[in-house]
């Protein structure tokens, strides 16, 4: 293996959920192998930020506000990149949201939210940029599920049902456009340190219960899930794809 590695010079990445956390450090590792980069996310200063420094790299960076949970707002975003980066090569569904509650203490609205934001959300990005990677015969797709889509762990029924979704709507995926020269891979993070665990984390219990789980004795890096993500969708994992992985420091192994 010694002299290899990863090159996405002249392809474009878009990434969801990219101004802050996983999703802004997949941007920025994205940039750093080469790749120009479409920012999105429902924050758009902090989507300007990223875009910012990928640009501080030499890399071109457009910005975008988007709600993922809206097809006609993410149809218009996936149109506008096109038409300023000219392709996109590599998509990215990192966008996403929980509701912590008893499942009987859920509404229809807290359910909707979560669903609609992590499982329609992808969805519609995956069909509208799908349409533009079939037409170009290439296309390398990753949707951030999550250890909750395989290991059930109260109270989170949305989300754990939503991210089971993510990793079937995967598998569909790469068997129906396959033949289209486009791979589909899930990447399932674990217990990963980032705005979205803060909370949880706060609490000593909570992370002394996850802590004693894990095998390789810490919690992630939203690094540790860009780096793979920049691997999978590379070409050293082109024969790869329809693919669930866990990058949980081995949680799922307890």
């Amino acid at each position: 293996m010694s002299g290899v590695s990863i090159d996405h010079s002249n392809r474009v990445a878009l990434v969801t959920g990219s101004g802050r956390g996983i999703g802004k450090q997949t941007a920025l590792t994205f940039a750093r192998a080469g790749a120009d980069i479409v920012v999105v996310d429902m924050d758009l200063p902090t989507a300007e930020k990223t875009a910012k420094e990928v640009s501080a790299m030499g890399r071109k960076a457009v910005a975008f506000r988007v709600d993922v949970s809206r097809r006609p707002e993410v149809e218009d975003v996936v149109k506008r990149a096109i038409a300023e980066c000219g392709h996109i090569d590599i998509l990215v569904n990192n966008a996403g949201t929980i509701v912590r509650k008893p499942m009987l203490e859920f509404t229809d609205d807290d359910w909707s939210r979560v669903l609609n934001v992590n499982l329609m959300g992808t969805y519609y990005f995956c069909r509208a940029v799908g349409q533009h990677m079939v037409a170009r015969k290439f296309g390398r797709i990753v949707n951030i599920g999550s250890i909750m889509g395989e290991f059930a762990l109260p109270p989170r029924a949305s989300y754990c049902a939503s991210k089971g979704g993510i990793i079937m709507l995967t598998k569909e995926l790469a068997t129906e456009w396959a033949e289209h020269g486009i791979t589909a891979n899930a990447v399932s993070p674990g217990w990963i340190e980032t705005e979205l665990t803060e909370k949880f984390f706060a609490e000593a219990e909570n992370k002394k219960f996850l802590f004693d789980r894990i095998p390789l004795k810490r919690f992630g890096k939203p690094s540790d899930i860009a780096n793979f993500v920049v691997f999978i969708t590379s070409d050293l994992a082109q024969y790869v794809t329809g693919q669930s992985f866990f990058v949980d420091g081995g949680w799922i192994t307890q």
